[in-house]
């Protein structure tokens, strides 16, 4: 069996985390990093030249979980959304033998603006990375309307189907 690398992108407040995390449970011999870690700088901003440390960061642990044979590992993170920061992470990457699955999730302007108020963020909620085209090759999920374990099971149908 080959490796896989699963990758989660999508807007602030769609369900990255929670997914991710919830799929990372349900598999046996995985790992999981939320990229989003990687970059926790206040003023938060996806121009500053300085967060391109934060891509070698999250290209070093992925290497290291693909390098340790875990079978499955998840990676959750809105600059996933970028295209051109996408490829970086992954050309960092320097284990070999694994297969790259990408998702993006999304939802609509309503659905977003609740989950950001049930957040409990402070501010207006920003739809900028939600209007973003998915990266190519992403299996797109829309979250609206369904439960945590329902965009999880779907999620894992496609895995499952590609492994």
């Amino acid at each position: 069996m080959c490796k896989k690398l699963i990758l989660i992108s999508g807007s602030p407040c769609v369900g990255k985390t929670t997914v991710g995390t919830r799929l990372f449970e349900s598999y046996d011999n995985s790992a999981y990093l939320d990229g989003d870690w990687c970059w926790c700088v206040h003023p938060f901003s996806v121009t500053d030249t300085r967060l391109r440390n934060g891509d070698k960061s999250m290209s070093f642990v992925l290497s290291n979980y693909l390098d340790s044979d875990f079978d499955y590992v998840f990676f959750t993170s809105v600059v996933l959304t970028d295209a051109t920061i996408r490829e970086s992470i992954l050309n960092g990457i320097t284990a070999e033998d694994y297969d790259v699955i990408g998702f993006t999730l999304t939802c609509s302007e309503e659905t977003l603006k609740k989950r950001h108020n049930r957040r409990g963020d402070k501010g207006e909620t920003n739809y900028f990375w939600l209007h973003l085209p998915p990266c190519s090759g992403d299996i797109v999920i829309d979250t609206d309307d369904k439960r945590v374990q329902d965009v999880v099971r779907e999620m894992k149908h496609h895995i499952d189907e590609l492994c």
